[in-house]
């Protein structure tokens, strides 16, 4: 008869196809399970906290659900960051875990419950009759919430027997959220009046508007108005219409780019949360602008916003796009849309029609600005004045050699801006920063891990520094293996924790506990059957141009060690050097 641990495996099978983890005394028979009588794929990694970051990472890169495991006490714990990470990123993904026997703890068992819950997961634990319904309860608690959440098995209970599966309603998920009531429809009719009004019109939409699918909407309503658009880190390339678009906003910015969102009128924000980096510590708007914000948050996130709807992303797109589209909306100044511009497109249309065209001003704002030129970065030197590579030149080349089905994965830390700037991304599911909402570094290899099998069609590019590849270099192996010749990594190297360095070093503090003895990670990724490029200039780069060209059947994973100059700060860590000055 089937276990409390098949149970698990066979329901969280249903809607869940990958499971990452490490085998231990608390998951055995889970596991086991899984492999034996389940056709979801089990990926082994090296550490229990690549477990969580590569279900992460298998969520942001496909938008499917998939799952992490590991034993009770030690390997639950490892698991921690990962989980604060995947809570404060808003991620779903269930963690199987061991748990202490329903008799009470030993003396290895810690409180699980408690450390969860510490960073803001919910537990759910099985028992002998329930296994089934109360995984059904926590896929859907994860899918509906957009967090992480915990699935104990006790460790008494794992191997009883439970019966025959019994059948499981499927996962009963939220529709989107759409504007209700008086006040959000003359919140959304104002926002029409004010882009039809708006001289110099600007959009900005984030991460929540590409998960709510956005995209098609958002590039209807920039069209009909003329504006200008640019995406959150998070949100980069979910504008159909590059043409128009000044990239990313914040400290990952353009200086030009930025310049221009500073001269507009109106701006809409849409799914972002207006951090302080996406806001610049306060500085993206000028003063004068009027800014909106639509969002699923409870209210509005940044002191600057003047007008906020709750809604879906896509949900208020359409419903501003089908404002451009009626002869009865509200109107002032310029006249942007006709009745023929959006025929039959409604908030419940579930989509943009393209019947028509919109009647624009002759010369909107959007054409009359150099986006391309607004947009460039500096190029830097071959070199900087310490000898080693500079990063901004560096990171240039690599981009004009990556392959074009890129997803890129980045670690955190310092050298975050480079890939941010210099590698552009066709869509917000090809560039994942997994730290940076809980600001921890060491989750760049086994992020690779997810990615892979989640888009197994793809190039997957890990940018990471060395202090998060050396935290995390257990995986380094996990990454080769499961990404193969389809996967690479550029580690940049400056023998340094360089935001450290940059935020406590130039303030006189000691940078003995800030360096790092150069590491060789073209040696370490050769130990694991990578191929491994030390990378002093530019032209060592070449080597990149024959890799891509070669089919990723046969080539290796390839490790780019970048020994770079800690001397070249990345412009948002000069921002917020000013900011803490």
């Amino acid at each position: 008869m089937p276990s409390v641990s098949a149970h698990v495996a066979l329901t969280l099978a249903q809607h869940v196809d990958a499971v990452f983890g490490v085998m231990g005394n608390g998951n055995a028979y889970f596991l086991d399970a899984l492999e034996t009588q389940t056709d979801a794929t089990f990926t082994a990694v090296r550490h229990e906290q690549g477990a969580v970051v590569a279900a992460d990472a298998h969520f942001r890169a496909s938008g499917r659900i998939a799952a992490g495991t590991s034993t009770y006490g030690a390997g639950f714990t490892n698991t921690i960051t990962a989980l604060a990470e995947a809570v404060q990123a808003h991620v779903p993904l269930v963690l199987v875990v061991g748990d202490e026997p329903t008799s009470g703890p030993r003396p290895w068992d810690v409180d699980q419950i408690a450390l969860a819950s510490a960073v803001g997961a919910r537990t759910y634990t099985v028992g002998r009759t329930d296994a089934a319904a109360t995984t059904v309860i926590a896929v859907e608690h994860a899918l509906t919430y957009r967090v992480p959440v915990v699935l104990a098995i006790p460790y008494d209970v794992a191997a009883l027997e439970a019966g025959e599966l019994p059948s499981a309603p499927a996962p009963r998920l939220p529709a989107p959220l759409a504007p209700r009531g008086a006040f959000a429809e003359g919140m959304l009719d104002e926002i029409a009046a004010a882009l039809r009004g708006a001289e110099r019109p600007f959009l900005l939409a984030g991460r929540g508007a590409w998960l709510a699918g956005a995209g098609d909407a958002l590039g209807a309503l920039a069209e009909r108005t003329g504006a200008l658009t640019a995406s959150s880190a998070l949100g980069r390339g979910i504008f159909p219409d590059a043409r128009y678009d000044l990239g990313v906003t914040g400290g990952f910015g353009a200086d030009g780019a930025m310049d221009l969102v500073r001269t507009a009128d109106v701006a809409v924000v849409f799914g972002a949360s207006l951090n302080q980096f996406t806001m610049r510590f306060g500085d993206l708007f000028a003063p004068g602008t009027r800014v909106f914000q639509i969002d699923t948050a409870p209210a509005a996130t940044h002191a600057h916003v003047g007008g906020f709807v709750r809604a879906d992303a896509r949900l208020a797109a359409e419903a501003l796009v089908a404002r451009f589209s009626s002869p009865s909306s509200p109107s002032s100044g310029h006249d942007f849309g006709d009745a023929a511009g959006l025929a039959g497109a409604t908030p419940a249309s579930g989509g943009v029609s393209d019947a028509g065209s919109a009647v624009v001003p002759a010369r909107p704002w959007r054409e009359t600005v150099d986006v391309a030129a607004a947009r460039t970065y500096e190029a830097g030197d071959e070199l900087a004045p310490d000898g080693r590579l500079d990063p901004r030149s560096a990171a240039r080349r690599i981009a004009e050699l990556l392959p074009e089905d890129r997803v890129v994965v980045s670690d955190g830390g310092h050298f975050i801006g480079w890939a941010n700037m210099y590698w552009p991304v066709a869509a917000p599911d090809r560039m994942m920063m997994i730290g940076t909402a809980f600001q921890s570094i060491g989750q760049g290899w086994p992020s690779v891990v997810g990615a892979a099998l989640a888009r197994r069609d793809a190039t997957i590019v890990l940018t990471s520094g060395d202090g998060g590849g050396l935290m995390a270099i257990a995986d380094l192996e996990s990454a080769v293996r499961a990404a193969g010749g389809r996967g690479m990594a550029v580690i940049w190297n400056d023998a340094a924790y360089g935001a450290e360095v940059n935020l406590y070093g130039l303030k006189g503090l000691a940078e003995g506990p800030m360096r790092i003895p150069e590491v060789d990670f073209a040696a370490f990724g050769a130990a694991v059957g990578a191929e491994g490029v030390v990378v002093r200039t530019l032209d060592d780069l070449d080597r990149l141009a024959t890799w891509t060209a070669e089919d990723p059947a046969t080539r290796r994973f390839l490790v780019l060690d970048l020994r770079i100059s800690g001397d070249v700060i990345a412009p948002y860590q000069q921002e917020i050097i000013r900011v803490n000055s």
